[in-house]
């Protein structure tokens, strides 16, 4: 899967291989860490996408909703369960300071942003490079910062190795902008399936994400056909 792609709630669950119920999946079944964001007005939290793309800001996740605890933006983010067990922010957070030990390297994350209601993209691979905690309205929240990786693309169908593709996150309402423009199919052959976010200009060539005038949504086919090449 390349960033860009454009996939339903369950194609996201049908490629991680679990039922995706909340936003922080620190290694889940065991492997690589899975989260999911959204900048979209009304969103739960707040995370921010900042450096041109190349930096997202996430913000930790509340206890759960109980008679106990009916209002959870009223307390301080949980990095313990009642039980004691690290809480998806305490997993997170451990991370972090395992790699700015420097007794690992850092954890890597697959983020997947939330476009509007059953309608995902797929952000590309991050990297978790350091973590914080916040007083927002009198109580403490964690912040997580992560970093894109340069992704390779594969091989052309000439056999030749594109360079590396320096990904980055396209704004959330560049992206809205450019579903609606686009009528939520591809602008080559109105084809709605396998649908990817692209740059008309690349980033390779001085491109930008922030405006909706040089982003365009191709089906898999073009886009594979067009890849980093100006036309």
């Amino acid at each position: 899967m390349q960033p860009g792609e454009v996939i339903s709630y369950m194609e996201m669950c049908t490629q991680e291989g679990a039922s995706l119920q909340r936003g922080m999946n620190f290694r889940l079944r065991g492997n690589s860490s899975v989260i999911l964001m959204s900048v979209r007005v009304g969103a739960p939290y707040a995370d921010k996408i900042e450096e041109d793309g190349k930096i997202l800001i996430y913000e930790g996740h509340d206890v759960s909703r109980t008679t106990e605890c009916p209002d959870p933006k009223a307390v301080d983010q949980p990095d313990r369960s009642p039980a004691g067990s690290s809480t998806q922010n305490g997993l997170f957070w451990e991370a972090v300071s395992q790699y700015k030990s420097e007794n690992s390297k850092a954890e890597r994350v697959r983020v997947y942003e939330k476009i509007k209601t059953g309608i995902w993209a797929y952000a590309g691979l991050f990297e978790l490079i350091d973590a914080w905690k916040e007083e927002q309205l009198g109580r403490k929240v964690f912040k997580f910062k992560l970093r894109v990786c340069e992704q390779a693309l594969p091989p052309s169908v000439t056999g030749e190795v594109d360079e590396i593709r320096h990904t980055r996150l396209i704004p959330t309402d560049v992206k809205k902008e450019v579903w609606k423009r686009d009528k939520g199919k591809c602008v080559r052959c109105g084809g709605k399936q396998n649908l990817h976010f692209d740059h008309l200009l690349p980033f390779s060539k001085g491109g930008t994400s922030l405006l909706a005038i040089n982003i365009q949504l191709l089906c898999a086919r073009h886009n594979l056909q067009k890849r980093d090449k100006i036309e």
